[in-house]
């Protein structure tokens, strides 16, 4: 079996535990959202600060890599981000929520052991993800100023509230720090940084389990209402247009995730100069399927949290077919 499938059958695995879990309602109903402040506040924050702080600065700043990967989400990002709000009327929440599910990859929790696995001599795997990681992470903290701006009541200037945002957010807080401490060269306690990882590891399965206790729960909802009572024909009409636009959903984000970014990610990286292992690495971080990151900014923000979620679920499924292609395609 090719080493890229193992994490993404762990990855996969976890959200249909989440799932049965919810089903047999053996947890309480609101667990997933226990789960995800748990995560948003506490174990995110904590494994983006010591993976960061455990860098050497020197090995983050590869330009031309950064500079290409960069390009790739920022491109399809815009991309998306227009189509969008085109389509939705000008929801800026909605368009850069979405945008970001077609550029928010797991780099963090399928990419850094997906790259271990694949490069195991390489000693710039691990810096790879983390760079991908970082990037994605100032990508989630845009996205999370766009949503505050277009939802918020505050009267005050884009630039503070974008200020404000980024100092209040615990990600942001947890990756800004661990970038200090490597800048600094500070060394980190050998216990602080083990409860720092046994804390931050726990945060990809939790987010995972919750995202199948909400798919659960988005079936169980839908199977409800169809079931209530028998709709007119116009109805009818309306909730198979519905169902379409759904699926067209659906596929637009996994196609700009899957494929768009990834080709992108292969002409700028080697625009920049970057090949061999960074350029097969670039293109294989920029193929991961979205994080689950980005459905706990969904759910806390209350857009697009059942997309999300459903997005993760396919694209996770999707690229035990699209990563081994990829990864063939670029070694051939």
């Amino acid at each position: 079996m090719s080493p890229i499938l193992t994490p993404l059958f762990a990855v996969l695995g976890i959200m249909l535990l989440g799932s049965l879990i919810q089903k047999s309602r053996i947890l309480s109903p609101d667990t997933d959202q226990v789960l995800n402040q748990y995560v948003y506040y506490i174990a995110f924050p904590a494994i983006m600060l010591i993976a960061l702080a455990e860098t050497p600065i020197e090995g983050i700043l590869q330009w031309g890599f950064i500079a290409g990967y960069s390009l790739a989400m920022i491109l399809t990002y815009t991309l998306v981000m227009l189509v969008s709000y085109i389509t939705n009327k000008g929801r800026t929440d909605i368009a850069s929520l979405r945008a970001l599910n077609t550029t928010f990859g797991n780099c963090a929790f399928i990419g850094m052991p997906l790259l271990t696995i694949l490069f195991p001599d390489n000693t710039n795997a691990l810096t790879a993800a983390a760079i991908a990681t970082l990037l994605s992470v100032i990508m989630f903290a845009l996205v999370l100023v766009t949503i505050e701006l277009y939802q918020g009541q505050k009267q005050a200037s884009p630039l503070v509230v974008i200020f404000q945002s980024l100092v209040q957010n615990p990600i942001v807080i947890g990756s800004s720090i661990g970038m200090v401490i490597s800048a600094l060269s500070i060394q980190v306690n050998e216990s602080v940084s083990i409860i720092l990882h046994q804390i931050g590891m726990t945060s990809s399965p939790c987010a995972l389990f919750a995202i199948g206790m909400v798919l659960a729960k988005a079936s169980g909802g839908q199977g409800l209402s169809l079931a209530s009572t028998r709709p007119d024909e116009a109805l009818q009409v309306t909730a198979k247009q519905g169902r379409l636009q759904h699926i067209a959903e659906l596929s637009w984000i996994n196609v700009c995730k899957l494929l768009i970014q990834p080709g992108l990610a292969y002409v700028l990286l080697m625009a920049f100069g970057v090949e061999g292992d960074w350029l097969i690495m670039g293109v294989l971080l920029a193929s991961l399927p979205t994080a689950a990151s980005v459905f706990l900014l969904a759910q806390r923000y209350r857009v697009k949290a059942s997309i999300s979620a459903q997005a993760i679920m396919l694209g996770t499924v999707l690229s035990i077919l699209t990563l081994p292609t990829i990864d063939y395609l670029l070694r051939s």
